[in-house]
């Protein structure tokens, strides 16, 4: 007799798991099935973007007109120095990983749950893509997933060079101002390609909040970030002295520097 109470919830307890596991198989079959394709991306540019599409609805939402800056360059006529300062800035194993950095997630849930507020950041420039194209600013776990699955499909269909490109191309630098090319003409007055390092490093640091770190914007922390940009730079060879120099003074950088 007393055997067959347990018996019984033995056979409820695997029942309800065997639920909860088709219900999860369903759930994570129904999430791939929504992962856009992305192959037409390697010889195709969007015609548009999630976060254009969203910027646009809002300025209609709030009785506003909504100007779009937008013109696409390809990667070589994008700056050198912008195509490493934002590699530099965003993703410093860009061209290592797979699509996501398990270890800046990693560091990112233990800084959340340090701070008590679990939002998993940590994402990588291929994760920024996706977000940008196809979904929302929004957080929540399953569009960090989507996020995800979206950045393997990514760095499965296109190759790293295209992946920057793209980037390059539909992030957000301000009101209405897409990509490199809107950006460099909207802050400096001349084109992408013609961006100098301290320029480059301004532009780089406004990601991935544009307002609140616009070339424009002064701030110490930022002139921090510009510094060791131009200092990687002159590291990775792509100024000599003089030109580190000059574009220390061009960021306001103080004469002894401001590195630790």
């Amino acid at each position: 007799m007393g055997g067959r109470p347990r018996g019984r919830w033995f056979r409820r307890i695997k029942l309800a798991c065997e639920v909860l596991f088709i219900a999860g198989a369903v759930g994570l079959l129904g999430l791939w099935c929504s992962i856009p394709a992305t192959a037409a991306l390697a010889t195709e540019n969007p015609t548009s973007t999630a976060f254009i599409d969203l910027r646009r609805d809002e300025a209609a939402a709030a009785g506003k007109k909504f100007q779009l800056h937008w013109q696409w360059r390809p990667l070589g006529r994008i700056s050198r120095y912008l195509r490493a300062a934002v590699v530099y800035a965003e993703d410093g194993d860009f061209y290592t990983h797979d699509g996501v950095d398990w270890h800046a997630i990693e560091d990112a849930v233990e800084r959340d749950l340090t701070r008590g507020a679990l939002q998993v950041g940590g994402s990588t420039i291929t994760q920024q893509l996706a977000k940008n194209l196809y979904l929302s600013p929004r957080r929540s776990f399953v569009r960090k997933l989507r996020e995800m699955l979206i950045a393997f499909s990514l760095e499965d269909h296109l190759s790293k060079q295209r992946i920057l490109e793209l980037y390059l191309n539909v992030c957000e630098w301000g009101d209405g101002i897409f990509g490199a090319e809107a950006a460099a003409q909207h802050y400096f007055g001349h084109a992408a390609a013609t961006l100098t390092p301290a320029q480059a490093a301004r532009l780089a640091i406004a990601l991935p909040n544009p307002i609140d770190r616009a070339p424009t914007v002064s701030d110490p922390m930022l002139t921090k970030k510009a510094v060791r940009i131009i200092r990687l730079f002159r590291m990775q060879g792509l100024v000599n002295a003089d030109q580190e120099r000059e574009a220390l003074d061009a960021v306001g950088a103080p004469e002894q520097g401001v590195l630790p």
